[in-house]
């Protein structure tokens, strides 16, 4: 792709973005060639599986989403340009019915895939106060978890709901019993963002509910970039998860934490990189069957190169799956090709093919990519398991 700061420009002005979704055109026999080599090996009886694609909503329909105001004010020029790279990544053009039309181009970009694809669709709930009220300071975009289930009634096909329940809300077990009952088995948090502190024992009750529901918790855990958190950084602590591990909840750590620095629990007055925090968990056998993590953003430019390297040469096939962060890897800023050839996981042809797929479906792109990459030295690849891995299987 081009240059990074040249692609900082574009993209900021909106003219480097991937296309919105239309009748989709033939690709070229080697993009073809790489797509079809990335599904050939998995199981067709079994649909493609994305753990990690977040639902964005302004609001304007009434739905109940809603982002911050300072998100999209001209007041606000750093937090709104930001805004609007999440915005352009997702291809919808303009703003008048936005929610509407980002399900849409998501659900026509899944169903491009040549093969059936379950979109796990993320709700993103409030920020709290211990007290279990509101904190709309502090809340950046809010996703109600209604939203989720009727977007998976409009398109059942697609779309899989995935609950977001603060822990402190005073009615945080009657709603995580309403969405289970519903048919919802993955809650997703965002501890840094949403002020949720997994260690703390007043969440013991929720946890113990949540292993009996059969509710696996997706959390975020590592530095947080791209929603702001307020010096709440200690709150991704992947050590932080022991609680609810301890408690029997099944647990999936998104990105694998591969990002950001944090205190070292196990050694008072150290700090380790949270990915070697994460494996340290992952090497505990303790939480073998029950802590995994997901491969979502894990080719950003930004936390290369050694959380992938390492995720490719160590034998994880059981304890993987496959997320996309979508709409992220619209986001051309942080898509760097040419970097993922000079660490020899890609070659030059596979890169020319891999952008002229980013260009049409950047979702496909994601999957196409990680079906892709290898391990210069052994040849090793993601198994093909990691991409049909069911989240709700997990907690057995």
């Amino acid at each position: 792709m081009l240059p990074l700061p040249l692609r900082f420009l574009l993209v900021t002005l909106g003219l480097a973005v991937p296309a919105a979704a239309s009748a989709p055109r033939p690709f070229s026999p080697a993009a073809q060639a790489l797509i079809d080599r990335a599904f050939s090996d998995l199981d067709p009886a079994r649909p493609v599986v994305d753990v990690h694609v977040h639902a964005i909503g302004l609001g304007q329909d009434g739905d109940g989403t809603s982002v911050h105001p300072e998100k999209l004010s001209p007041r606000h020029p750093v937090k709104r340009l930001g805004t609007n790279l999440y915005l352009k990544a997702t291809g919808v053009k303009g703003f008048a019915h936005f929610d509407r039309d980002y399900l849409d181009i998501l659900a026509a970009r899944a169903r491009a895939f040549p093969r059936p694809v379950r979109i796990h669709l993320l709700a993103m709930d409030r920020a709290y106060h211990p007290d279990g009220t509101p904190d709309p300071s502090r809340t950046e975009f809010h996703v109600p978890n209604d939203y989720v289930l009727e977007a998976a009634a409009r398109y059942p096909d697609v779309f899989v709901p995935v609950a977001s329940i603060h822990p402190a809300r005073q009615d945080a077990v009657v709603e995580l019993e309403r969405c289970a009952a519903k048919g919802v088995r993955l809650l997703k948090w965002l501890p840094n963002a949403q002020a949720i502190d997994p260690a703390d024992p007043r969440y013991d009750a929720f946890y113990r509910r949540m292993k009996e529901l059969g509710v696996v918790l997706l959390t975020h855990a590592g530095e947080e970039k791209a929603v702001a958190v307020k010096g709440a950084q200690a709150l991704g602590n992947p050590l932080r998860l022991r609680r609810p591990l301890d408690l029997g909840v099944t647990v999936i750590v998104a990105h694998c934490a591969s990002l950001g620095r944090n205190a070292d629990l196990d050694h008072p007055g150290k700090t380790a990189a949270n990915f070697d925090l994460f494996l340290r968990l992952l090497d505990d056998p303790k939480y073998q069957g029950r802590l995994f993590g997901d491969l979502s953003a894990i080719t950003q430019i930004n936390r290369l190169p050694r959380p992938l390297q390492t995720l490719l040469a160590r034998d994880l096939e059981a304890r993987l799956l496959n997320g996309s962060d979508y709409p992220l890897p619209g986001v051309d800023l942080v898509v760097w090709t040419r970097g993922l050839v000079q660490l020899k996981l890609i070659t030059p042809t596979e890169r020319k093919a891999l952008n002229e797929i980013w260009r049409a479906n950047p979702l496909l792109f994601d999957f196409v990519l990680k079906r892709t990459l290898r391990d210069p030295r052994t040849g090793r690849r993601f198994a093909a398991t990691v991409f049909l891995r069911d989240p709700a299987a997990l907690s057995g």
